[in-house]
This record gives C-alpha cells, sequence and structure tokens, in this order.
C-alpha cells in the first residue's frame, strides 16, 4: 500500500488550502488575531495559482466584496475572528437574502467586545441563530481537528452551492494556531465548479437579464421568498445533520462538545472508562443543522447528558431543546478565553455520576455552572 506524504500544517493555512481545494480563487478579508496567518497564507497562495486576494479597508468592505463575487458565480470566501464576524453581519444577511453561495471562516476568540485573543466559542448563537436582521439561517460546519478542516472546507463550498446560501466554517484560536500533519495527496489545477446560471455574467446568448438582489419591497412577495428560504431550511434541516460519536452504546452519561473542546471531551470519555464509568460523546460537526436525531436517539439509552463549552453555554440550549426535558442536562464552561481541562470536566462527571459527591466544582469556582 502506496501512503500519501504527510505535511505538518497549521489550523489556518489548512483552512486556506482547503478553500483552494475546493476551487476558491477569490479571498477578501481583513487580519485580526487569531485568523490572520489564513489571509497570510491566501494573499500569497492565490496568485500562485491565478487567483485573487484582496485586503479589503474593513470588514464591512470584505463581505461586500464577497457579495460582488459570489454574484458573478465565483467560488469566494471571506475569513475573520468574532468581533470581525459581528461587523460582517448584515451583509451576510444580504447575500442570504440574496441566494448567493460563499463561505465565511470564523476563528473565534474571547468576547465580548475585543475581549482578547484568547480561543472561545462564544459566537455559537451568533452563528447558529442567523445574527442578521431577518428570517435565516446558515449551514455552520465546527472541525475539530487540522486534516478535518481541509475536509469540511470542500464541503463547505459544495454545500454553498447545492442550497444557493452562504456556509460559516468555525473553529477557534486553538485549532487555528495549531499544527498537525495532513494527508493533502493529489488536487486538481482547476476543480469543477457547477454551472451557475442565474450569475452575472453578462447577457451574451440570453434575452433576459439576470438580476441579483435582497430587496422584496411588495410584502407578499417577501412573504413568498421567505416560505421558499424556510423549504430550504427545513430540507437541510432534514438531510445535513452531521455528528462524531464516540464510546455512547453503552454511555450512561453522555458528554456533547464541539471543536477543539471535543477533543478534551474524548479524553475525559477515556479517562471515566479506564475508571469503570459508562460515559461517552457527541461531536456535532453541523453546529446548524443541529445533530437533534442523534441526541434524540441516545436519549432512549442515556441517563443524562453533560454539555462542555468554552462559553458561558450556548449550545446548551440546542442540546436542552433535543432532550425535551426528558432526561437532565448538565453543563460545564469556561469562558472569555479560558480553556477547561480534562481534570476538571472529568471531576464533574464524577459528581454527576455520584461518585465524588464532595468532588470541588471548578465550573462553580469559575462562576458559570449552570
Amino acid at each position: 500500500m502506496r501512503l500519501l506524504p504527510k505535511v505538518l500544517m497549521k489550523g489556518n493555512e489548512a483552512f486556506g488550502e482547503g478553500a483552494i481545494r475546493a476551487g476558491c480563487r477569490y479571498t477578501f478579508a481583513y487580519p485580526i488575531t487569531p485568523q490572520s496567518e489564513l489571509a497570510h497564507f491566501l494573499a500569497r497562495r492565490l496568485p500562485e495559482i491565478g487567483g485573487v486576494f484582496v485586503q479589503a479597508e474593513s470588514e464591512v468592505a470584505a463581505i461586500n466584496m464577497v457579495f460582488g463575487a459570489a454574484a458573478a458565480g465565483a467560488r469566494v470566501m471571506t475569513s475573520s475572528s468574532s468581533p470581525g464576524i459581528s461587523l460582517m453581519q448584515e451583509g451576510i444577511s444580504y447575500i442570504v437574502g440574496a441566494r448567493l453561495p460563499c463561505v465565511v471562516v470564523n476563528i473565534m476568540r474571547g468576547g465580548p467586545g475585543l475581549g482578547n485573543i484568547a480561543p472561545a466559542q462564544g459566537d455559537y448563537w451568533q452563528a447558529v441563530k442567523g445574527g442578521g436582521h431577518g428570517d435565516y439561517r446558515h449551514i455552520v460546519l465546527a472541525p475539530a481537528s487540522v486534516p478535518e478542516i481541509i475536509e469540511l472546507m470542500e464541503l463547505a463550498f459544495d454545500l454553498a452551492d447545492k442550497y444557493r446560501g452562504p456556509v460559516m466554517v468555525v473553529g477557534d484560536g486553538i485549532l487555528g494556531q495549531m499544527m498537525e500533519p495532513v494527508e493533502l495527496g493529489s488536487a486538481e489545477a482547476t476543480p469543477a465548479v457547477p454551472a451557475k446560471p442565474w450569475a452575472i455574467t453578462g447577457q451574451e446568448g440570453r434575452t433576459t437579464r439576470n438580476v441579483i438582489s435582497s430587496l422584496h419591497i411588495v410584502p407578499e412577495e417577501n412573504e413568498k421568498f421567505n416560505l421558499e428560504l424556510a423549504a430550504t431550511f427545513a430540507e437541510i434541516e432534514r438531510v445535513e445533520q452531521r455528528y462524531e460519536e464516540y464510546r455512547v452504546e453503552d454511555a450512561a452519561l453522555v458528554l456533547v462538545a464541539f471543536g477543539t473542546v471535543a477533543r478534551i471531551a474524548k479524553a475525559v470519555v477515556d479517562r471515566a472508562r479506564a475508571a469503570g464509568l459508562p460515559v461517552g460523546m457527541i461531536r456535532p460537526i453541523t453546529l446548524w443543522p443541529f445533530p437533534r436525531d442523534r441526541i434524540r436517539q441516545a436519549v432512549a439509552q442515556a441517563a443524562g447528558f453533560l454539555v462542555v463549552e468554552m462559553s458561558f453555554g450556548q449550545m446548551l440550549e440546542d442540546v436542552r431543546l433535543s432532550v425535551d426535558g426528558k432526561k437532565p442536562v448538565h453543563f460545564f464552561g469556561r469562558p472569555g478565553g479560558t480553556v477547561p481541562t480534562v481534570r476538571e470536566v472529568f471531576a464533574e462527571v464524577e459528581k454527576i455520576m455520584g461518585v465524588t459527591p464532595d468532588a470541588q466544582d471548578f465550573s462553580t469556582a469559575a462562576g458559570v455552572n449552570r
């Protein structure tokens, strides 16, 4: 068996390499830590393959440049970190309203406000609930390793084209900065991009003009458009739920975590199993659509759930909605850029399972136990 060569790659670089392999040739972005290496990587790589990178004057400018390139049918992306993504929200809402495919990468940092440059997951609500105005959702993917970044970036562009809307890929500062070996294999020089007959590419060969706008001034027309969007969202929820599960089949307590924290949670599961505790984990890969069907299946066998996040508890709401009050849902979180440790989460597991009722409650110490 011939083994593919491995390349040691930083997470931020993998986001860029995955985009290139998906056929993205246009990126518009503004530098912000801990995402800046992604922009640096694409500023170097895209011109080498005939692509274009533009450092916009602001995040607001960057997302509107994305709008223009997407309207012309290009595979296009932008990237930023938490407060920069906040500035893009109006543009993202416009892009949804114009039914334009693109990819937005958010390498999350501690907040609120400018916060700090440490890793966090406090942008969950912003990502999955439609952070801009109007009735909309968009797919949100959450890789947990550098190799998975490349895989999910390629998927992101495919899903964006399939459903004609933005796809957001979220990581945190750890994932953006860490380095792991990646098997790149071979890549097509120019990956096939689906035909986009709706794009604004000139009127040659057509008797009608393509018009792209998010403005539907007549209420009845806007309502019809929203109903069409809702049907698309319902189809996405039906067929695009993605997750990883680990030792769930006989678990009495199921941990739910995404991204970097899922790696911590997996280590907690191994430690619990070594101690004879039946613990498993479900890792949402799509934060929206949330893998509620798998959570609901686990309700039948699990005695309870423990949600672990680098936030005050935002995914917690989606787990509670999925469990629907049928089993207890516990929470452990560290906000503001503080990363939970295996020891802390395992102590919470022991407490929940009654092994050490007097164990120190680290989440209470942090003031965020719920």
